[in-house]
Formats: structure tokens, sequence, C-alpha cells
């Protein structure tokens, strides 16, 4: 694994607003989504960018606390199309629903209700100014999405991306992947206000075909990781509702926050587990189980990533089981339907080990399996779940780039 030193989240409503449908770009998706864009904004589309959701393959609230995650790119995508519009008019619509959004001036505060998916994308138009970049003066832009609503699959990250993207191209800038996970990250935790690390934005740039990213946060350093060609990717989807905004993922990251200061550490992945463990009891019980799991995982990470570098998939997969019981009984962002999950996917002798991914409080369980897991098994384990959660068969998938 060879890295490269580069500088160096997550929200509810925007789901529901990004609801439809193209995966792939080919020509007749292109004539479609250019022929609605004419219908919503009386021109052509200038540019079409597309950008990946992402796995967390293992790393769980990892990367702002200065861990090491692993994600993968997946091929389920949020696709813009985007022209420039005259300065100081900004026009916003989703395929998906959502309020579409016209705006004359741009509001002091974030945009609420059903108009609040479009943070993301005026969250990046003024990024894009934070740091010096080229962008239009106004803007319009269409938004298309297949990702699944509300499965920890990020698809805030991937409209942030596609949307930067989309601006540099109107405005005649570039970025490096580096910079353009740097520039999401900005947009989430200052505009939507998402204290998220680099591990969606990350993934989402450097995602490669059949390959994991892993990101050393404290750089961040990102390198390519090959995932074996044997296995696959396998969500379940509960569908229930995780608003992380709403405060459950700021209180786990103000916890994380604590336990740092009173260790005395700048963030708990300068750790080791044993060092840890000589000074936990300094710690609230509580306080002390969330750090335990941060430091733990770092470690995990590590392994799982050795693990698959010598081809040792079941001691893989067994590292990505023991970072969700880690998840279940001391980060305690699990529910019962995830733990349901897993419970039923652990013991499959095709599944090589299982675990919620993303923010958690709901979402999905994701399961690497061997070649002869398949759909049936899948909805097997899905009828026997009693949620019947959705079941999407994954790919491992290229990053954000431009599409035309």
């Amino acid at each position: 694994m060879n890295g490269v030193r580069r500088r160096g989240c997550r929200v509810t409503r925007f789901w529901r607003a990004l609801r439809g449908g193209v995966c792939e770009v080919g020509r007749s998706a292109v004539n479609t989504f250019s022929e609605q864009f004419r219908k919503h904004f009386n021109q052509a589309p200038a540019v079409f960018a597309r950008a990946p959701g992402r796995v967390e393959f293992i790393g769980n609230h990892t990367d702002y606390n200065g861990g090491a995650v692993l994600g993968a790119a997946i091929n389920r995508t949020v696709t813009v199309a985007a022209a420039a519009a005259p300065a100081g008019q900004f026009h916003l619509r989703s395929t998906g629903g959502g309020a579409p959004v016209e705006l004359a001036i741009l509001p002091g505060g974030r945009l609420t209700g059903e108009a609040a998916w479009a943070n993301y994308p005026l969250g990046i138009w003024r990024s894009l100014g934070d740091f010096k970049l080229p962008r239009p003066a106004g803007f319009d832009l269409l938004v298309e999405s297949d990702l699944p609503a509300g499965a920890g699959l990020s698809s805030s990250a991937a409209l942030e991306l596609a949307t930067a993207l989309a601006l540099l191209k109107l405005a005649g800038g570039t970025l490096t992947p580096d910079q353009l996970a740097a520039l999401g990250r900005h947009a989430e935790n200052t505009y939507v206000g998402v204290p998220c690390g680099i591990l969606d934005q990350g993934t989402s740039a450097f995602g490669a075909a059949g390959h994991l990213v892993h990101i050393d946060c404290r750089g961040p350093v990102f390198t390519r990781v090959p995932l074996p060609a044997n296995t696959h990717l396998w969500i379940f989807n509960t569908k229930e509702k995780h608003a992380l905004v709403d405060g459950l993922y700021a209180t786990r990251h103000r916890e994380c926050m604590t336990a740092a200061k009173i260790l005395g550490v700048k963030l708990l992945a300068d750790l080791t587990p044993a060092q840890f463990a000589a000074q936990a009891t300094k710690l609230d019980p509580v306080i002390a189980k969330r750090a335990k799991h941060i430091v733990e995982e770092h470690a995990r990470v590590a392994e799982t990533v050795a693990a698959l570098a010598r081809g040792d998939l079941a001691a893989a997969g067994r590292l990505l089981t023991a970072s969700h019981r880690s998840s279940q009984h001391l980060f305690e962002n699990s529910t019962p339907a995830l733990d349901r999950l897993v419970d039923l996917l652990e013991p499959h002798p095709a599944v090589l080990g299982a675990r919620l991914t993303g923010g958690g409080f709901g979402g999905a369980v994701m399961a690497l399996t061997r070649d002869n897991f398949g759909q049936a098994e899948a909805e097997k384990i899905a009828a026997q779940a009693g949620s019947r959660p959705e079941i999407i068969h994954l790919q491992v998938a290229d990053g954000a780039r431009v599409v035309g």
C-alpha cells in the first residue's frame, strides 16, 4: 500500500429529495436529463458531473477522531447538470422531489424543511469562495440520484462533490481529489452543520473500481487497497430514519472530544489500546465506552488492511463483525433492526462478516460475502429479519468526475 500525502457526513431530509434514476450516464440518459434541465431552466446544461456514494467498510466514527478508515465508492451515484445563471441567481431542482429553490440572494442562515437539501450545493458554492477558487456568479442546477434514501451511503457527500466539479467546470477551475474532498467536508461542516470527518468525501473523490480507499485521517493520506475479486458487498437497508444533524452524531462527536481532552491527547487515535486501558478509569463510564470503541476501531482498520493484504478473508470478516459489536455495545449507535440483521448474517457460511455502515442510529448493514452468497440467500436473510430491508448488491466503483 503506497501512500501519497494529501492535504486535507450526512443528513436526512436531503435524502428524500434525491431519490431518482440515473446510475450510468449513457446517451439516452443524458438526453433525458438535458430535456428535464431545459424544461426547468429554459436553457441547455453546460456540464454534467457525477459522484458515487460510499460504503464505510470499517472505521466507524474514527475519521473525526484522527483515526484510519476504509471506504468503498459504489455504483450508486448523484448526477448533476448545471449551467451559468445571472449574477446572484441560484435555481436548484431535484428530479426526486424536495422543494425547488429559487434565490435571488443567498440567505444568511440555512434553508429548512423541504428546501433543506439545497444547503449542500449552496454550501459548496460558498466554500468555493472560502477557498478562493473560481465559481460562477449564479447557477442553475438539476440533481438526480439512485442512492437509496437513508441507507448510510453518503448521498450528501456525493451531492457535494458532483456540485463542486460542475461549478468548477463552469468557472474554468480544477481541483485534485484531495482538494475536492477537503472542499466537500468544509461545506458540510460549515454550511450544513454536521461535524463529519473526511471519510465520505475522501472515498467519493478517490474511489477506484475493485479497490477500497484507506484514509489516514491525521494527514489525511489516501491510498487504494485492492479488494479480492472473489468477494461481494451487500447492503441491507432497514430504511430506519436517522437524522444525524439533529443531535446524535453531534453528541458522539462531543463525547469523543471530551475524552481526548481528559486523557491529554489531541485526538483519540493518538492512543494505542494499551495506553487507553491504562487511563480509562479517568473517564466517566459512558465516555469511556465511546473512547474505547474509537481506539480499538482504529486498530481494527490496520488489522483489516493487513488481513486483506495476506488474503486472509476469514480474519477480515471477523474484524468487520467485531466492529459492529463495538458499535452496538460501546459506541451505542446501532439499533435493534441493525443488530438483528448482523445476528442473522454472522453464522451464514458464505458470509465473511457484517456490520452497520455509516453514522448509525438507523440505516443499513453491510455484508462481505463469498461468491456463493446470492440474491436468494440475501432474500432469506431479509425475510427472517422481519423488517423486510431493501437488498442492494453493490459494485466497487470509480470516484467523482465530470462526465460531459
